[in-house]
Protein backbone atom coordinates (compact mmCIF):
# COMPACT_ATOMS: atom_id res chain seq x y z
CA UNK A 1 0.00 0.00 0.00
CA UNK A 2 1.29 3.45 -0.86
CA UNK A 3 1.98 5.49 2.25
CA UNK A 4 3.70 8.57 0.84
CA UNK A 5 1.50 11.59 0.31
CA UNK A 6 1.83 13.54 -2.93
CA UNK A 7 2.09 17.35 -2.90
CA UNK A 8 -0.72 19.06 -4.81
CA UNK A 9 -2.01 22.59 -5.26
CA UNK A 10 -5.75 23.26 -5.31
CA UNK A 11 -7.45 26.39 -6.60
CA UNK A 12 -8.88 28.31 -3.65
CA UNK A 13 -10.73 31.61 -3.20
CA UNK A 14 -7.46 33.53 -2.68
CA UNK A 15 -5.25 31.51 -5.02
CA UNK A 16 -3.63 28.12 -4.77
CA UNK A 17 -3.82 26.07 -1.59
CA UNK A 18 -0.92 23.80 -0.68
CA UNK A 19 -2.00 20.23 0.13
CA UNK A 20 -0.84 16.66 0.61
CA UNK A 21 -2.94 13.94 -1.01
CA UNK A 22 -2.81 10.18 -0.57
CA UNK A 23 -4.61 7.72 -2.84
CA UNK A 24 -5.47 4.37 -1.31
CA UNK A 25 -6.17 1.27 -3.39
CA UNK A 26 -9.86 0.35 -3.20
CA UNK A 27 -10.51 3.22 -0.80
CA UNK A 28 -13.72 3.01 1.24
CA UNK A 29 -13.96 6.78 1.49
CA UNK A 30 -11.93 9.96 1.65
CA UNK A 31 -10.85 11.99 4.68
CA UNK A 32 -10.38 15.77 4.65
CA UNK A 33 -8.34 17.01 7.62
CA UNK A 34 -8.34 20.62 8.90
CA UNK A 35 -5.42 21.98 10.91
CA UNK A 36 -5.19 24.25 14.01
CA UNK A 37 -5.08 28.04 14.26
CA UNK A 38 -2.61 29.45 11.70
CA UNK A 39 -2.05 32.58 13.80
CA UNK A 40 -0.62 30.33 16.50
CA UNK A 41 1.61 28.31 14.18
CA UNK A 42 -0.90 25.69 13.10
CA UNK A 43 -0.18 23.94 9.78
CA UNK A 44 -1.09 20.74 7.99
CA UNK A 45 2.13 19.22 9.40
CA UNK A 46 0.92 19.51 13.01
CA UNK A 47 1.52 16.21 14.83
CA UNK A 48 -2.16 15.70 15.67
CA UNK A 49 -3.11 16.33 12.04
CA UNK A 50 -0.41 13.85 10.98
CA UNK A 51 -1.87 11.28 13.38
CA UNK A 52 -5.35 11.84 11.92
CA UNK A 53 -3.98 11.37 8.40
CA UNK A 54 -2.17 8.13 9.21
CA UNK A 55 -5.17 6.75 11.11
CA UNK A 56 -7.54 7.52 8.23
CA UNK A 57 -5.09 5.89 5.84
CA UNK A 58 -4.91 2.78 8.02
CA UNK A 59 -8.73 2.68 8.02
CA UNK A 60 -8.70 2.42 4.23
CA UNK A 61 -9.53 6.04 3.40
CA UNK A 62 -7.85 8.23 0.84
CA UNK A 63 -6.66 11.37 2.63
CA UNK A 64 -6.08 15.05 2.03
CA UNK A 65 -4.70 17.69 4.39
CA UNK A 66 -4.05 21.26 3.35
CA UNK A 67 -2.75 24.63 4.47
CA UNK A 68 -5.25 27.46 4.83
CA UNK A 69 -4.68 30.76 3.07
CA UNK A 70 -1.45 32.42 4.15
CA UNK A 71 0.05 29.22 5.59
CA UNK A 72 3.11 27.57 4.05
CA UNK A 73 2.87 27.93 0.28
CA UNK A 74 -0.85 28.70 0.24
CA UNK A 75 -1.73 32.08 -1.25
CA UNK A 76 -3.51 34.86 0.62
CA UNK A 77 -3.52 35.93 4.27
CA UNK A 78 -5.23 34.71 7.43
CA UNK A 79 -8.91 35.46 7.94
CA UNK A 80 -9.49 33.31 11.06
CA UNK A 81 -13.18 33.11 10.26
CA UNK A 82 -15.22 32.33 7.15
CA UNK A 83 -12.17 32.57 4.88
CA UNK A 84 -10.67 29.32 6.12
CA UNK A 85 -14.06 27.64 5.75
CA UNK A 86 -14.15 28.93 2.16
CA UNK A 87 -10.74 27.32 1.65
CA UNK A 88 -11.98 24.01 3.05
CA UNK A 89 -15.05 24.17 0.82
CA UNK A 90 -12.81 24.60 -2.24
CA UNK A 91 -10.79 21.57 -1.17
CA UNK A 92 -13.96 19.52 -0.60
CA UNK A 93 -15.11 20.46 -4.11
CA UNK A 94 -11.79 19.23 -5.50
CA UNK A 95 -12.18 15.96 -3.61
CA UNK A 96 -15.73 15.45 -4.88
CA UNK A 97 -14.46 15.84 -8.43
CA UNK A 98 -11.61 13.39 -7.84
CA UNK A 99 -13.61 10.85 -5.82
CA UNK A 100 -17.23 11.35 -6.93
CA UNK A 101 -18.45 8.02 -5.56
CA UNK A 102 -16.68 8.02 -2.19
CA UNK A 103 -18.22 9.24 1.08
CA UNK A 104 -16.42 12.20 2.65
CA UNK A 105 -15.29 12.17 6.29
CA UNK A 106 -14.25 15.47 7.90
CA UNK A 107 -11.75 15.74 10.73
CA UNK A 108 -10.65 18.94 12.44
CA UNK A 109 -8.35 19.71 15.35
CA UNK A 110 -8.72 22.84 17.52
CA UNK A 111 -9.45 25.78 15.14
CA UNK A 112 -9.74 23.06 12.50
CA UNK A 113 -12.69 21.64 14.44
CA UNK A 114 -14.51 24.90 13.82
CA UNK A 115 -13.54 24.79 10.14
CA UNK A 116 -14.61 21.15 9.68
CA UNK A 117 -17.92 21.68 11.51
CA UNK A 118 -18.70 24.80 9.48
CA UNK A 119 -17.82 23.01 6.25
CA UNK A 120 -20.08 20.10 7.23
CA UNK A 121 -22.91 22.60 7.79
CA UNK A 122 -22.38 24.11 4.35
CA UNK A 123 -22.27 20.72 2.66
CA UNK A 124 -25.51 19.69 4.36
CA UNK A 125 -27.17 22.87 3.11
CA UNK A 126 -26.02 21.89 -0.38
CA UNK A 127 -27.54 18.42 -0.01
CA UNK A 128 -24.18 16.66 0.44
CA UNK A 129 -24.11 15.19 3.93
CA UNK A 130 -20.65 14.09 5.12
CA UNK A 131 -20.25 10.49 6.21
CA UNK A 132 -18.88 11.54 9.62
CA UNK A 133 -17.56 14.65 11.37
CA UNK A 134 -14.79 14.35 13.96
CA UNK A 135 -13.99 17.40 16.11
CA UNK A 136 -10.94 17.18 18.37
CA UNK A 137 -10.41 19.77 21.13
CA UNK A 138 -12.60 21.99 18.94
CA UNK A 139 -12.85 25.76 19.04
CA UNK A 140 -16.65 25.56 19.39
CA UNK A 141 -16.87 29.18 20.54
CA UNK A 142 -16.17 30.27 16.95
CA UNK A 143 -19.31 28.60 15.59
CA UNK A 144 -22.06 31.16 14.97
CA UNK A 145 -25.00 32.00 12.71
CA UNK A 146 -22.64 32.84 9.86
CA UNK A 147 -20.81 29.53 10.22
CA UNK A 148 -23.30 27.07 11.74
CA UNK A 149 -22.30 23.45 12.40
CA UNK A 150 -23.80 20.44 10.70
CA UNK A 151 -27.11 19.29 12.16
CA UNK A 152 -27.50 15.77 10.81
CA UNK A 153 -24.27 13.98 9.92
CA UNK A 154 -22.78 11.56 12.47
CA UNK A 155 -20.65 13.52 14.95
CA UNK A 156 -17.87 12.50 17.32
CA UNK A 157 -16.32 14.98 19.76
CA UNK A 158 -12.96 14.11 21.33
CA UNK A 159 -11.99 16.42 24.18
CA UNK A 160 -8.87 16.27 26.36
CA UNK A 161 -9.84 16.66 30.02
CA UNK A 162 -6.71 18.71 30.84
CA UNK A 163 -6.91 20.96 27.77
CA UNK A 164 -4.97 24.17 28.44
CA UNK A 165 -6.06 25.92 25.21
CA UNK A 166 -9.74 25.09 24.79
CA UNK A 167 -11.66 25.12 28.08
CA UNK A 168 -13.11 21.60 28.38
CA UNK A 169 -16.29 22.86 30.08
CA UNK A 170 -16.98 25.05 27.05
CA UNK A 171 -16.95 21.97 24.83
CA UNK A 172 -19.00 19.94 27.30
CA UNK A 173 -21.63 22.69 27.52
CA UNK A 174 -21.74 23.01 23.74
CA UNK A 175 -22.17 19.24 23.47
CA UNK A 176 -24.97 19.24 26.05
CA UNK A 177 -26.83 21.95 24.15
CA UNK A 178 -26.65 20.35 20.71
CA UNK A 179 -30.00 18.66 20.96
CA UNK A 180 -28.98 15.89 18.56
CA UNK A 181 -27.44 12.46 18.82
CA UNK A 182 -23.64 12.47 18.92
CA UNK A 183 -20.70 10.95 20.74
CA UNK A 184 -18.54 12.78 23.28
CA UNK A 185 -15.27 11.10 24.22
CA UNK A 186 -13.22 12.55 27.11
CA UNK A 187 -9.49 11.79 27.21
CA UNK A 188 -8.20 11.70 30.79
CA UNK A 189 -4.87 13.24 31.79
CA UNK A 190 -4.49 14.74 28.33
CA UNK A 191 -3.58 18.26 27.22
CA UNK A 192 -4.62 20.11 24.10
CA UNK A 193 -1.91 18.71 21.84
CA UNK A 194 -2.35 15.09 22.96
CA UNK A 195 1.25 14.86 24.22
CA UNK A 196 1.89 11.21 25.05
CA UNK A 197 -1.66 10.35 24.01
CA UNK A 198 -1.42 10.11 20.22
CA UNK A 199 -1.59 6.30 20.34
CA UNK A 200 -4.71 6.55 22.52
CA UNK A 201 -6.15 9.01 20.02
CA UNK A 202 -5.54 6.58 17.16
CA UNK A 203 -7.17 3.78 19.15
CA UNK A 204 -10.28 5.95 19.63
CA UNK A 205 -10.47 6.97 15.99
CA UNK A 206 -9.64 3.80 14.09
CA UNK A 207 -12.78 1.76 14.89
CA UNK A 208 -14.98 4.82 14.19
CA UNK A 209 -13.58 5.61 10.74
Amino acid sequence: MLTREAPVFIDGPCGQLQALSLDVAEARGVALICHPNPAQGGTMLNKVVSTLQRTARDAGLATLRFNYRGVGSSAGSHDLASGEVDDAEAVARWLREKYPQLPLTLLGFSFGGFVAASLAGRLEQQGMQPAHLFMLAPAVQRLNAENPPARHCPLTLIQPEADEVIEPQTVYAWSAGLGRAHELLKVAECGHFFHGKLTDLKDLLLPRL
